[in-house]
C-alpha cells in the first residue's frame, strides 16, 4: 500500500508551488507593487496599470509606455517540529528565484488604451528532504506565464472601463521517493484561458475609487512521468492528467486620494480559494498495470482569504517618488489540509521604494518586500507539530520607457 500513499501526496504537489503569498500566488509583479505590498490598484499610474487595473489606462499621459521589471524572490528554510519523535523533523531548504515581468501602454486612439503585460502570478517550489517530510514533498517547481492583452475606454472624464484576455502557461515538475518500492517522476505542463474586467472612477481630480476582477483559471495539466513499484521489479514510462486545479478569481476593491504631495491609497482583496476543492490524478499505462492504483481524488476544501492593504506615495520632487506599504493577508488552508507541500499561515508584509526619473522619458525604480508569516500549530491525524520560521524577501527593480 505504500505506493497508494506515495500517489496521495503526489496528487498534492501539483497544486503546491509554496510562494510567499496566500497559497501559491504571488500578487506582486512590479515596481510600485512591491513597494506598496500590493496597493497598486485606484494609484496605479505607470505601465505596469495594464496588469493592475486596466481602467486607469484612460487616466496616463497619452504616449507609449513600457516598462520591464525583474524580482528576486529568497524564501527561508521552514522548520517543523514533531509533538511526536524528533525523528520525524524537518527543515524545508530555503530558495530563490528571479521572475521578469514585462508591461506596455498605448497613447489615447479616440478613447481606447490598449495594453499588454507578461507576468508570473503563482508558483515557486518547495523542496524537503528529511526522511519523513519528503514522504510528501521531497521536490515540487511550478512555473506559470501570465500572458494579457487589454483594452480600455474612457466613457467620460470620471469614469472608465476596461476588460482583457489571459492566456496562462503553467509548467510543473514533481519528484516522491515516499518509500523504497515507490518511486514517480513527472513533468507536465498546460495553456489555459481567462479574463480580466476593471472599472475606475474619478470623482475629484485627487481621488480614484477601483473595482477590478481577474476570473478563475482551471489549470489542467498532462504531461509525462515515470513510475517505479515493487523496490524496483516494475519501472516504467506513463502519461499523466491531471484534473483542473485553480489559479483563483480574485476581486479587488480599491480607493486612492492624493493629499498635495502624498497619495495614500487602500485596498482589500479577496482570492477565491475555495474553487481549490479536490484533485485528481490519473496515470495512463501505470493505472492499467496497476489496476487504477495511482489514480483517486485527494480533498482539498480551501477557503476564501483576504487581504488588507495600505499604500503610499510621497513626490519628494518632480523627478523623485517614494514608496512604503503594510498588508495583512490571510492564508486559505485549514488544519485539515496543513501539510508539508505548503505549509501556509497568516502573514505581514512590509515594503519600501522608490522611482527616479534619470532622463528625459526614463525612469528607474527599486522596492524591497518582508514577508513574516506567523508559527503554526497543526494536528490533524498525519502531522502533529508546529511549523516555524517562515518568511520571505522580495526585491524588484526596473526600467520605464515612455515616448
Amino acid at each position: 500500500m505504500k505506493k497508494i500513499i506515495s500517489a496521495a501526496a503526489l496528487a498534492g504537489l501539483f497544486v503546491a508551488g509554496t510562494a510567499y503569498g496566500s497559497g501559491y500566488r504571488i500578487p506582486e509583479q512590479s515596481i510600485d507593487s512591491t513597494g506598496k505590498a500590493g496597493a497598486n490598484i485606484a494609484s496605479a499610474t505607470n505601465a505596469d496599470t495594464t496588469y493592475f487595473n486596466p481602467a486607469n489606462m484612460s487616466w496616463l499621459e497619452n504616449k507609449w509606455m513600457v516598462e520591464g521589471d525583474l524580482t528576486y524572490i529568497h524564501l527561508t528554510a521552514v522548520d517543523y517540529e514533531d509533538n511526536r519523535s524528533p525523528y520525524m523533523d524537518g527543515t524545508s531548504e530555503s530558495e530563490n528565484f528571479l521572475l521578469p515581468t514585462i508591461f506596455a501602454v498605448s497613447p489615447d486612439y479616440s478613447g481606447l488604451r490598449f495594453g499588454f503585460s507578461v507576468t508570473t502570478p503563482y508558483g515557486l517550489a518547495k523542496r524537503w528532504h528529511d526522511a519523513f517530510p519528503q514522504k510528501f514533498a521531497e521536490k515540487f517547481e511550478l512555473e506559470t506565464f501570465d500572458i494579457n492583452p487589454t483594452v480600455s475606454y474612457k466613457i467620460s472624464d470620471m469614469v472608465s472601463v476596461a476588460a482583457g484576455v489571459r492566456m496562462l502557461y503553467s509548467k510543473a515538475e514533481a519528484v516522491m521517493n515516499a518509500a523504497p518500492d515507490a518511486y514517480i517522476s513527472l513533468d507536465a505542463d498546460s495553456i489555459d484561458w481567462g479574463w480580466n474586467a476593471a472599472l475606475s472612477i474619478k470623482p475629484t481630480e485627487e481621488s480614484n475609487i477601483s473595482v477590478t476582477y481577474r476570473s478563475n483559471i482551471d489549470i489542467s495539466l498532462d504531461g509525462d512521468g515515470y513510475v517505479m513499484a515493487g523496490n524496483g521489479a516494475v519501472a516504467m514510462n506513463t502519461g499523466m492528467e491531471s484534473d483542473s486545479f485553480p489559479a483563483p478569481a480574485v476581486l479587488a476593491v480599491s480607493g486612492a486620494y492624493t493629499f498635495d504631495k502624498l497619495t495614500v491609497e487602500l485596498t482589500w482583496d479577496r482570492t477565491f480559494w475555495s474553487e481549490y476543492d479536490s484533485m485528481d490524478v490519473s496515470f495512463d499505462q501505470a493505472d492499467a498495470f496497476w489496476g487504477g492504483v495511482f489514480s483517486f481524488p485527494r480533498q482539498k476544501s480551501w477557503d476564501d482569504s483576504n487581504a488588507y492593504r495600505i499604500g503610499l506615495t510621497y513626490a519628494m520632487n518632480e523627478k523623485l517618488d517614494l514608496l512604503c506599504g503594510f498588508a495583512y493577508d490571510e492564508n486559505p488552508i485549514s488544519d485539515s489540509s496543513l501539510d508539508f507541500i505548503l505549509p501556509d499561515s497568516d502573514a505581514y508584509l512590509f515594503s519600501v521604494g522608490a522611482r527616479m526619473e534619470v532622463a528625459e522619458n526614463l525612469e528607474v525604480g527599486v522596492s524591497a518586500l518582508y514577508d513574516y508569516k506567523e508559527d503554526r500549530d497543526v494536528n490533524n491525524g498525519t502531522l502533529n507539530g508546529e511549523f516555524s520560521n517562515s518568511s520571505a524577501f522580495l526585491l524588484s527593480a526596473g526600467v520605464q520607457y515612455s515616448f
